[in-house]
């Protein structure tokens, strides 16, 4: 029988203000209620069956062992056709792409790869949970630069007071998560000119790349050679194909940047599932699907959009990818978690609060919604959020 009572060590913990993600609060809070989960970024909908079937064969063609570790050749010569094909930028297979298990890995990789102690990262807030304690871990210091509350634009006089000696790298997000702005050419040349006479690394997540409205293009790092030159390259297959749990994601940069990339990737997942890799490969060479994807959503953009108008939720712009956020100002006097926590339990629809992006939990009365559902969730969504 084991003893209860033996000594466990005090451990001092490397993220002491981490807890739960607000998403897990958030999504196990909808369960418990049966609350319309429109709160955590995942589809509710299958992928294209001819991906399962892709992935079904190459299982049964015995692509079941260890691929190399940075990922099968096939796929990775696939990635490199689709960034020369959308942005013009040659990046070699053979040492300039790696397949990771997702994004989220690829950006801790990424810093863990080229951040020293007493490096300082600049994020740009509101920004993904994950960029401030993987800075922490790797040793780094957070540097927050606010985007402008409102309009969530880049501010480039701000960000070039941020920039200092020990600026060992900035990450952007575009199109981003969680207001749904998307970065114009003109932010992306300011950005290269900003950085061009400094040492200071890029990591640009992409991972919404194909969810871009209203006929603009995605201005990805890649399209601008100053850029792209300095830059990891993030992306997600998740994202792209439907399949958040498959966890299968990449990254381009240059050589000299992936060498140092894929010495920390050998040892934290070495490599990433096999059939997937030639499952998506095989999907990959028919490019309709990843191209279809702007009109996809945007027509559930429109959708989500139209039956929000029926309540008094003011709607921010949505230009990218499959977020919603609305100012709760005319709604309710609650702050933003507490709002998210009624609305779920007291209406039956899930929501993330903005200030959960935030380092210090900045307030402005704004959440964010998923509209990455079947129409009829989204339909039941509507009807109870009419209520309001």
């Amino acid at each position: 029988m084991a003893d209860h009572t033996a000594f466990t060590p005090p451990v001092a913990s490397k993220l002491p203000t981490v807890g739960t993600t607000i998403f897990t609060v958030m999504s196990t809070l909808a369960a418990e209620h049966g609350a319309v989960n429109l709160g955590q970024g995942f589809p509710d909908f299958d992928c294209a069956p001819e991906l399962i079937t892709a992935v079904g064969t190459a299982m049964n063609q015995g692509h079941n062992q260890y691929p190399p570790m940075p990922g099968v050749p096939v796929l990775r010569e696939a990635i490199a056709a689709k960034l020369q094909a959308l942005y013009g930028r040659p990046y070699r297979p053979g040492d300039e792409i790696t397949v990771t298990a997702g994004a989220t890995q690829a950006i801790l990789t990424a810093i863990l790869a080229v951040v020293h102690a007493g490096d300082e990262v600049i994020v740009l807030e509101p920004c993904y949970d994950s960029y401030g304690p993987n800075i922490t871990l790797a040793g780094g210091t957070v540097v927050r630069v606010p985007l402008t509350p409102g309009t969530f634009r880049p501010d480039f006089d701000k960000i070039a007071a941020a920039l200092t000696p020990r600026t060992r790298a900035i990450l952007i997000n575009t199109p981003h998560n969680p207001s749904a702005t998307v970065w114009s050419e003109q932010d992306m040349l300011a950005l290269q000119a900003l950085l061009a006479p400094t040492k200071v690394l890029l990591i640009s997540d992409e991972v919404y790349e194909h969810m871009v409205f209203d006929g603009q293009p995605h201005q990805s790092a890649a399209r601008f050679p100053g850029l792209a030159a300095r830059a990891f390259i993030v992306s997600s297959f998740g994202k792209t194909y439907h399949v958040t749990g498959w966890k299968v994601g990449y990254v381009a940069a240059p050589a000299s940047l992936m060498a140092e990339f894929r010495k920390v990737h050998q040892f934290n997942v070495f490599t990433v599932n096999t059939p997937m890799q030639h499952g998506l490969a095989q999907y990959m060479a028919n490019p309709a699907p990843h191209l279809g994807l702007p009109a996809f959503y945007q027509r559930k953009r429109e959708l989500f959009r139209h039956g929000l108008q029926a309540t008094r939720f003011k709607l921010l712009p949505c230009e990218g990818s499959y977020f919603q956020c609305v100012d709760i100002s005319d709604v309710s006097d609650l702050g933003e978690a507490d709002f998210c926590k009624w609305l779920t339990t007291e209406i039956g629809v899930a929501a993330i609060p903005l200030s959960a992006f935030y380092g210090d939990g900045f307030d402005q009365r704004v959440v964010r919604f998923c509209f990455a559902k079947k129409d009829e969730t989204l339909k039941a969504a509507i009807e109870r959020l009419a209520r309001l």
